[in-house]
This record gives C-alpha cells, sequence and structure tokens, in this order.
C-alpha cells in the first residue's frame, strides 16, 4: 500500500474553538479572582457590574427572610408548649403582604420517645405539631388558611415547629 491509497484527512475543529467545559471553568476561575481581591467589597462589586452591563437604576433590596418558631414540644405530644400569642403576632406582621405564604414545618427529634402515640409513626407527630400550629393561628386570625402551608421536615435533635415565609407572586 502506498500513501496515495489513504485518503487525505480533514482539519479537525479549529484549536480555538471553547467548549461549554472551558466556559464553564473561566467562569469559576473569574470568580475566584474576584474573591481573591480582598480591597473590592461586595459593594463596589456590585456597583462595577451594574456600570458594566449599563444598569443605572438601583434594583430593589432582597426581600427578608423571617422565621418564627415554636419549640419544647413534649415528647410524643403534638399538645403546644405555651400560648401562640407572640408567634400569632409575629405572623400576623409578616404576612401583611397579601403576595406572602406562611410554610409551617413540623420536626421530631429522632429519639425513639418522639412519635405519635397510635401510629409509632414519627411523620404523623411532626404534621400534627405543625398542624396544632396551623390551627392556632387561624384561630387567632393571624394568617388566613388558604395561605398556610404544612410540611415536614428533619430539624436534628429539635422537637419543634419551625415558620418560614415565601413570596407567592402576584394573584391575576
Amino acid at each position: 500500500m502506498t500513501d496515495d491509497f489513504f485518503p487525505e484527512i480533514p482539519p479537525s475543529r479549529p484549536i480555538w474553538l471553547v467548549t461549554l467545559a472551558d466556559l464553564a471553568l473561566l467562569l469559576v476561575g473569574f470568580f475566584v479572582l474576584i474573591q481573591a481581591n480582598q480591597q473590592i467589597t461586595n459593594q463596589a462589586l456590585a456597583k462595577g457590574l451594574r456600570e458594566g452591563f449599563g444598569v443605572t437604576t438601583r434594583l430593589a433590596a432582597p426581600m427578608p427572610v423571617a422565621i418564627g418558631s415554636m419549640g419544647e414540644f413534649a415528647p410524643g405530644s403534638s399538645a403546644l408548649p405555651k400560648s401562640p400569642a407572640s408567634l400569632s403576632q409575629w405572623a400576623r406582621s409578616v404576612t401583611a403582604d397579601p403576595r406572602v405564604r406562611l410554610r409551617i414545618s413540623g420536626a421530631v427529634d429522632g429519639s425513639p420517645a418522639d412519635v405519635e402515640p397510635v401510629t409509632g409513626s414519627s411523620a404523623v407527630l411532626a404534621a400534627d405539631r405543625a398542624r396544632a400550629v396551623a390551627v392556632a393561628l387561624a384561630e387567632a386570625g393571624a394568617v388566613p388558611a388558604a395561605r398556610m402551608t404544612i410540611t415536614t421536615d428533619p430539624i436534628p435533635g429539635r422537637r419543634a415547629v419551625m415558620l418560614t415565609l415565601g413570596f407567592d407572586g402576584e394573584r391575576p
């Protein structure tokens, strides 16, 4: 066989072609470079980025995330350990905006004693605790029931109910 037998290999992609992975690494490198320079403050960096992209107006501050809680539940119990009056006041003030939704997350501490007595389920007990707080808030008129969501979240070592806010968006 001679060299004429093999066809000419067309040139592959140009060396300068940047792949998606290369772009991602460049972006990571850019942020590492920014973080390495301690002389630039976060405010100055944000201002520089806004000016670089031609943004002339100052953006609104992000919505603060408030957290309320009720703790110290007795093991295996969903009875409220204290009066929900202060929690109701807090919930009423933070949900004054009708676009805000309240997320109520019940939790158990994970011990064998902290389960629902009839079913033996920790998930049922966590849901019962969240429901008890939701009922207390609804009875106090703090938050309409339609704006509350009940969930169960693991909070290791805590027999508690956590309340967090979420933006529900504009209503049509």
